[in-house]
């Protein structure tokens, strides 16, 4: 297999993850369709707009054409919104070649047809051709640019696929595990955002320690209500792309959906609290796509049920914590399970 790395999207993760790669040897290029971006990146050997501070080896290439990036690649890293996958991935499919490693770094579900990204992926590539792996896990960009020790977890659908993807990750500081269980590692990674923004808006109410604890243990019950009824390995949910990345998702200062979470708790819109943060939020979408999900399986989500009313139907967030405060008595243990 040609040791080429291509890597789709240039955002923080996308450059943390060439920088990681890059720092082993590899030869290593980056696509992004900003002329400007790719230009300020390959002068000042860094990525000023989402990844300051981190300088990048200069044998490290970002370019806007994506074919020149995906010629000879035998490991292709996509690192783009969900909302964009689709899109990047037609565009992308005529420059693949067949056998290639794809490494999805994207944590989110399609909106319109609430396919997880493995999904969209099969359906527009077909099946056989490429080698899928999906990546999650605790992982900020702003650590692991800066060799901060890291874990993370690649699912596949074969040993072979997960083993050339922690093969080709693998460092000192960033350790990485394989699983089967591609659907629950989509799911949790997609599904803790919703959880980190509920963090973020109790927070910007003035609660505390309490109350984050409480949302974020809640919130791994409904997560794991869900994944388990779509057929993912309840396991799956108190490892790293579960309880692992709700933790971080929910308490680190790098998190943009516990920023956004923050700026509505404190009366702002959600559109000036995306203004703020100024980058993707896959909390937002990954809201309403859940809430549909829940309807669809039956699955009581009301930490979901409450986030998206204040998201897209202007409830105030101090309503929705009384609504949630004041549901009917239950008993813990069996309420995990419905």
């Amino acid at each position: 297999m040609n040791r080429k790395v291509a890597i789709l999207g240039a955002g923080s993760w996308a450059t943390a993850l060439a920088a990681l790669l890059a720092n082993k040897g590899l030869q290593v290029e980056v696509w992004s369709r900003r002329v400007q971006l790719v230009e300020e990146i390959n002068e000042k050997h860094e990525n000023l707009r989402y990844l300051p501070g981190v300088i990048l080896s200069d044998k490290l290439k970002f370019k806007v054409s994506m074919e020149e990036v995906l010629s000879g690649a035998g490991y292709i890293v996509f690192c783009v919104p969900s909302f964009a996958f689709r899109g990047v991935l037609q565009e992308a499919l005529p420059y693949l070649t067949d056998g290639a490693v794809i490494i999805n770094g994207a944590k989110g579900i399609e909106l319109d047809t609430l396919q997880r990204l493995s999904e969209v992926f099969f359906q527009e590539a077909g099946p056989g051709k490429f080698e899928y792996a999906v990546l999650s896990g605790p992982s900020h960009a702003e650590e692991v640019s800066r060799g901060i020790p890291t874990a993370v977890v690649c699912a596949a659908f074969s040993e072979e696929s997960a083993a050339a993807a922690q093969d080709l990750l693998m460092t000192e500081y960033f350790r990485v595990y394989t699983s089967p269980d591609v659907k629950g590692v989509e799911l949790g990674g997609a599904l803790k955002n919703i959880i980190a923004l509920g963090a973020g808006i109790s927070e910007g109410l003035g609660f505390g320690d309490n109350t984050t604890a409480a949302l974020m243990t809640r919130g791994l019950a409904e997560i794991t209500r869900l994944g388990v009824t779509m057929g993912a390995n309840p396991s799956t949910f108190a490892g790293l792309a579960g309880v692992g990345d709700l933790i971080v998702t929910c308490t680190s200062r790098h998190s943009r959906n516990r920023r956004a979470g923050i700026e509505i708790g404190k009366g702002r819109s959600l559109q000036e609290a995306l203004a703020i943060v100024n980058m993707v939020v896959e909390g937002v979408r990954t809201t309403s796509a859940a809430r549909r999900l829940a309807d669809l399986h039956g699955v009581e989500m009301p930490i979901t049920e409450q986030i998206y009313l204040v998201l897209y139907d202007n409830l105030p967030p101090r309503e929705a914590v009384f609504n949630l405060m004041s549901r009917d008595r239950r008993n813990e243990l069996e309420s995990n399970l419905g």
